[in-house]
């Protein structure tokens, strides 16, 4: 099988099952039975209950297996569930609190799987902060905890995490994240600036096969900061940036009115757009493509995608969650796994 040109990788992807008390279970089934024909294949980490339960009545289920390999073998006539043991001890004898252990133990499992080379990389369904921070969890999503599950696996080049947004042809990459957007002008820096540019930079040619890459600098600003009339921060944050990338050999535009960067002839103007907050990039993105987007997160030494969407714990359970966010992952974390393997 190939993908964009380039083989698959000899390892199935880890789909892990996020919060099994909303849509994760549902979406993928759903995206199992989209892609089991011809589609890249995958191997769940979870529970293979809560999958069972998301499968229409009287259709094919799912098989545990001990070997994650083995889901290049099943993954077309049955979905196949890697069952991780449990170590963590649950000091709070609560069901919520058990469902938090099982999501963390099930990330952990998957980023093993991957480190070892089981997985060719790690698609993540969503999971529920609230329910994760409540039972102890320390960081503040899904990407800062995997960085730290791999911080001591070697990676060349600019190490993560940063997080881009896919959507058709628009990549967007964030400076700040979840950032309050009256914190937002502290929190950015040139350092971070320069930080995201070059791990951005660097993924677009070994995950994207872009061999030079353009980017487009969001202002962050009305106008750009009008010469500073609107805000000094162009001046005296972003234009050091800038020019510190250029010595570096990073292809990257001045700073740019974010109102005017989206639009179908700019994006033809760039390959990834590097933007400051979470709304700078998420309106467009999910403008463009609200059910597709993706989120991948760059300068980790293990392939990782995700859903750009939440548990929906209020539409779980009633068989209208929509999987094309998780479809689009899966293919994503697939088409860079392949690059990876053949470079």
């Amino acid at each position: 099988m190939t993908l964009g040109g380039t083989r698959a990788p000899a390892a199935p992807l880890a789909v892990t099952l996020g919060d099994p008390a909303g849509v994760g279970p549902e979406i993928i089934v759903k995206a199992w039975s989209k892609l089991r024909a011809s589609g890249p294949r995958f191997v769940v980490v979870g529970d293979a209950d809560s999958l069972n339960a998301a499968f229409p009545t009287g259709a094919v289920g799912c098989e545990r297996v001990a070997d994650p390999k083995d889901a290049l073998r099943l993954f077309p006539n049955i979905l196949p569930v890697y069952e991780p043991p449990h170590p963590h001890a649950i000091t709070q004898p609560t069901a919520e609190a058990a469902r938090a252990a099982s999501v963390v133990t099930w990330i952990e499992a998957a980023v093993d799987c991957a480190l070892k080379g089981d997985v060719s990389g790690v698609v993540t369904a969503p999971i529920s902060k609230a329910v994760l921070y409540k039972a102890g969890f320390k960081f503040p999503g899904h990407t800062e905890f995997l960085a730290d599950l791999t911080a001591d696996a070697p990676h060349a080049g600019a190490r993560g995490p940063v997080m881009m947004l896919v959507a058709k042809d628009l990549r967007c990459s964030l400076v700040t994240i979840h950032s309050p957007l009256r914190d937002v002008a502290d929190e950015i820096t040139t350092d971070k600036v320069v930080h995201t540019a070059l791990v951005t930079a660097e993924a677009l040619k070994r995950d994207f096969g872009i061999a030079k890459p353009r980017l487009a600098l969001a202002a962050l600003n009305p106008h750009a900061g009008e010469g500073g009339a609107m805000g000094r921060e162009e001046i005296d944050v972003l234009a050091p940036a800038v020019r510190e990338l250029r010595a570096m050999n990073v292809e990257i535009s001045d700073p740019k009115p974010a109102d005017t960067m989206f639009h179908d002839a700019a994006r033809k103007g760039y390959d990834a757009a590097i933007c400051l907050y979470h709304d700078q990039a998420l309106i467009p993105i999910k403008t463009l493509d609200f059910w597709g987007g993706v989120n991948v997160t760059l300068g980790l030494p293990i392939v990782r995608t995700s859903p750009d969407h939440g548990t929906g714990f209020d539409i779980a359970g009633k068989g209208i969650a929509n999987p094309d966010s998780l479809i689009s992952a899966i293919r994503r974390g697939a088409e860079i796994a392949a690059r990876r393997a053949a470079a």
